[in-house]
């Protein structure tokens, strides 16, 4: 028999319902989300025995995609759902990352939290539902977690904030959208973008939508009441006073020295010495002989006390002594060096260095045949624009696994891309498919946001008309108790042994990026405000020394891109330049090697690296959507002969009718006597009538013979028009002569 408990509460505008004890009673603990019409299926397993050899926090995310959810089959060979897409990969980190850091420390228990989405519903944001039902499994079931978590999407239309816009909104009208993660006490989690939003709208919209979170937390707090379990034991790592005090007598000098190193691998190499020397120290060979398993404890707890010290130590130096790793102040921007059109046969290159951090960005823009194939849930579209951030080993001076992307090489890129993307002009304006690889060359920190910095100024060598420079920093927090410290432009250990990860990324104008993870318990609206200053601040300084390379886009597009020529076909002729089964379109392409393609309400592109070519291309296109104009001459094939005249082809898609009599000035028996199928006669348009049929006249442009008199203009018969015989058809009573009685 089920036991069902449910909570129920509205946001944005929509009820939302947790329901537990239906679906996956197997699991630790089970949250199916009901959002208008979106029902997500969230479900939380950890292992009861810790995983073995490990010292970090065993925990996957995965947001499995089902396309039935949508009505939808999925579009690959096989006809099933393949390897995750970037949007579940990016929504899984979603899930993540406000809630990674409330395990407890020392919780090496393999965790594994699974969102299913059973159905989609554009106007209830699935992503939301998941991540609020994660924070409820994790909460109700017996797994320590410091929760629970909930998040919501804030969005900005028409200088109004609303909680959770609709897909379409997000698509069509919101100019910000920021999601916002947390507990009820504090801030864990911010992503988002928005169209140059100032760093006070920013603030407001994560403020108030922590306050929605706050709310939310409080009915998962309900239904831990109805359905929670009690959370099972287990005992956090703790300090050993005794080994602390031996490893600081041995190891805290050699790292404050490390600590105060500028170059990384010297300072990596220094602190792994120090590691090495507290280890043969207090893990001899001897007890490795004698005691192996207890030597193997014991060397773990050591490298373990090591680093928590190295923290500990790189912590207070630059709370009490202001002083950070390489010796710069807290808010003191890194060297920066910036190149632009590095690359000769690419589109677009610029290098960006920030002290030990280094981002090569290519561009190179294609046209409509490099789209990308979009086939999700949530659409089935084209992509036009891509960025795509790769980490290579040897940019940290490894040597590892190459090939592939990982989660962060996603998230990373997503969010380069989120940043530059908000300044590209309207596809309608730029008709190119453009795509950006920025490649980390070095990195001690931010690879990142070097990567907005140096794919800005690519896309300006490549002469893209990008509407403004994009510039990113991060910023880094050390918080112990109430002394704080915000760090501009933080290193990776900064990063590593920090409580903050605060991305923002844009203009001179405002923000059109933004990434926030925090590995301390929240961070509250005071901090994010000064840090989101400190960021404005360092922005503009970056984007000064940007401009010392570039500043405004090139005059012209680099000499090795397609050239694009946009010419408007009317929509009841596209038919007409296609051709049947695309005859008349791949005849274009084949004469001229130009790719030309032809949107639903008649835009045409026309590309080619040859600009004659291009220009055969739209001539050809234009000869077929051409209008016939009265009085206008032509010169065509002679098409057809008949008694009456010829037709004679105006335009590769028009013929007109030249009438015997308009042939020459000179009485003329046989139209075959002047004219053979084939000839080119250039002809004067003299009528087009209401039904298209084109009227026209050799006549008219050859000199008349001296003597000749033009016949007198013809009275307009009784009716009008009415009265008008076929074009061509003579008069067909006078010819017949007089009409007999009817029988």
């Amino acid at each position: 028999m089920m036991n069902i408990k449910t909570v129920s509460t509205t946001l944005g505008g929509k009820t939302l319902t947790l329901e537990t004890g239906r679906m996956a009673k197997q699991a630790d603990a089970s949250i199916l989300v009901h959002y208008g019409d979106t029902r997500v299926l969230v479900t939380a397993v950890s292992n009861k025995e810790p995983k073995a050899g490990i010292d970090f926090m065993p925990l996957t995310v995965e947001f499995a995609e089902r396309f039935y959810a949508a009505g939808k089959i999925p579009g690959s060979f096989l006809k099933r759902e393949g390897r995750p897409s970037s949007e579940s990969t990016l929504a899984a980190r979603l899930i993540d990352r406000p809630i990674r850091p409330l395990f407890p420390e020392g919780y090496y228990y393999e965790t594994q939290v699974i969102a299913t989405v059973l159905s989609v519903d554009h106007e209830a944001d699935v992503e939301m539902a998941a991540s609020i039902g994660a924070g409820a499994a994790l909460h109700i079931s017996d797994i320590p977690f410091n929760g629970p978590t909930a998040a919501v999407r804030m969005g900005r239309i028409n200088g109004q904030f609303i909680v959770n816009p609709t897909w379409h909104q997000m698509q069509d009208e919101c100019d910000l959208e920021i999601v916002v993660a947390g507990t009820k006490n504090a801030i864990m989690m911010v992503e988002g973008g928005a169209q140059e939003a100032a760093e006070a709208d920013c603030l407001a919209a994560i403020l108030k939508g922590h306050e929605e979170v706050k709310k939310l937390c409080g009915i998962i707090e309900e239904l831990r009441t109805k359905a929670g379990k009690p959370k099972r034991e287990f005992t956090p790592l703790s300090t050993p006073a005794d080994l602390m005090k031996q490893i600081e007598g041995l190891a805290k000098d050699p790292l404050n020295k490390a600590l105060r190193t500028k170059e990384k691998q010297t300072r990596y190499q220094m602190v792994k010495d120090a590691k090495k020397a507290t280890l043969e120290a207090l893990v001899p060979a001897s007890l490795k002989e004698a005691e192996p398993k207890a030597a193997e404890t014991k060397e773990k707890e050591v490298k373990r006390l090591v680093e928590l010290l190295q923290y500990n130590l790189m912590r207070e130096m630059i709370l009490s002594e202001k002083v950070r790793i390489d010796g710069r102040d807290t808010k003191t921007i890194r060297p920066i060096t910036v190149e632009a059109g590095l690359l000769p046969k690419a589109h677009g290159s610029a290098l960006f260095t920030r002290g030990e951090t280094q981002v090569l960005s290519v561009t190179t823009l294609g046209t409509a045949d490099d789209e990308q194939i979009i086939d999700s849930m949530y659409q089935n579209t084209m992509g036009k624009f891509m960025l795509h951030y790769n980490f290579p080993p040897y940019s940290v001076g490894e040597a590892g696994r190459f090939g592939g992307q990982s989660r962060r090489e996603i998230g990373h890129g997503a969010l380069a891309e989120r940043s530059i993307l908000a300044m590209m002009p309207p596809h309608e304006k730029f008709p190119y498919t453009v795509r950006i690889v920025c490649e980390t060359l070095e990195s001690n920190g931010s690879s990142s946001m070097g990567s907005v910095c140096s794919a800005s100024m690519s896309l300006m060598d490549a002469g893209a008309p990008f509407l403004k420079p994009v510039a990113g920093i991060a910023m880094g927090l050390i918080k112990e108790g109430s002394r704080v410290a915000i760090l501009s432009d933080i290193l990776g250990d900064e990063d590593h042994l920090g409580d903050m990860d605060f991305k923002v990324a844009g203009t001179k104008d405002g923000v059109t990026g933004i990434q926030m993870d925090i590995k301390i318990e929240g961070v509250d609206g005071e901090i994010m405000k000064q840090a989101l200053q400190q960021a404005f601040e360092g922005r503009q300084h970056i984007l000064g020394e940007m401009s010392k390379a570039i500043s405004t886009p090139r005059n012209d597009l680099n000499k090795n891109a397609p050239r694009i020529t946009t010419i408007k076909v009317p929509v009841d002729q596209i038919g007409a330049v296609i051709g049947p089964s695309g005859k008349v379109i791949k005849d274009i392409v084949a004469k001229t090697g130009a790719k030309v393609n032809i949107e639903d309400d008649g835009t045409c592109n026309v590309a080619s690296n040859d600009s004659e070519a291009a220009a055969k291309a739209v001539e050809m296109i234009m000869n077929i959507i051409a209008v016939v104009e009265v009085g206008k001459t032509y010169k065509g094939p002679v098409k057809k002969i008949t008694d009456f005249g010829a037709f004679i082809g105006v335009l590769p898609n028009q013929d007109g009718l030249l009438h015997i009599s308009e042939i020459a000035y000179e009485r003329i028996n046989n139209v075959n006597d002047v004219l053979k199928e084939g000839d080119m006669v250039e002809v004067k348009v003299l009528d087009v009538d209401a039904q298209g049929k084109v009227r026209l006249s050799r006549k008219a442009l050859l000199t008349p013979p001296e003597g000749y008199v033009p016949p007198p203009p013809r009275e307009p018969r009784p009716g009008g028009d009415r009265d008008r015989r076929p074009m061509g058809g003579g008069n067909r009573d006078r010819d017949r002569g007089p009409r007999g009685p009817r029988n």
